[in-house]
């Protein structure tokens, strides 16, 4: 039975997406939602669309011979997957493969306290993408936000002051949210989760170990 998906992009994100203007991270992580969930899937087909228009209708100049080349080379490195194809319900998404070479069995977690695993994904650094393990039941510490925050479901689900987040769910927070996810009782919950600055721990411990995770 497939999950139904209660929360979705931005149409910010979504465009950004189309036109190719968001960091690496953020890009694979608005790939890997939009792999997951047919209406996102739709809106960013239908930016796409217009796009295409728009450039049809704009009147040619001339350009170097190398713009085409270089053009597709710049797409290439900011967007995984131009058009993400619906991922079967348990498989890893198709825009996440090219960044886990040994696929979920492969990933080398690290330990971030209270039984929370990480995995940081190679990505540019204008913006942190990591794989989080978060065992059944077990609660990430009450934090807050410098920045942006995205947290796309990949397994299991997690509840916080904002809701239930279920496979295929994303979490947009910023610097108003403060939350403490916890992960449902029934299964271990793996997402991955996209930064663009340091999040904001109310606990002393995590703060002491903030420098250390980078998180």
């Amino acid at each position: 039975m497939k999950t139904k998906i209660t929360h979705h992009l931005t149409e910010e994100l979504i465009l950004g997406y189309s036109a190719g203007t968001l960091p690496e991270a953020v890009n694979l992580i608005v790939a890997t939602h939009i792999s997951l969930c047919d209406h996102c899937r739709a809106a960013y087909e239908a930016c796409d669309a217009v796009g295409g228009a728009l450039m049809d209708a704009v009147e040619g100049v001339d350009v170097p011979e190398s713009c085409l080349a270089d053009t597709m080379a710049a797409i290439r490195g900011a967007r995984p997957e131009a058009r993400p194809a619906p991922a079967p319900r348990k498989a890893m998404p198709a825009p996440l493969q090219g960044y886990l070479s040994g696929g979920i069995d492969g990933v080398r977690w690290r330990s971030v306290g209270m039984g929370v695993r990480q995995a940081v994904l190679p990505t540019s650094s204008a913006a942190t993408a990591r794989l989080l393990y978060i065992p059944a039941g077990t609660a990430v510490p009450d934090h807050g936000h410098r920045g942006l925050e995205l947290t796309l479901v990949l397994q299991g689900a997690f509840e916080d002051e904002e809701g239930r987040f279920a496979r295929g769910d994303i979490e947009i927070a910023d610097a108003e949210v403060d939350h403490m996810p916890v992960a449902d009782v029934s299964e271990d919950c793996i997402c991955l989760a996209v930064t663009d600055a340091p999040l904001r721990f109310k606990g002393w411990l995590p703060r002491l170990a903030q420098p250390f995770l980078g998180i």
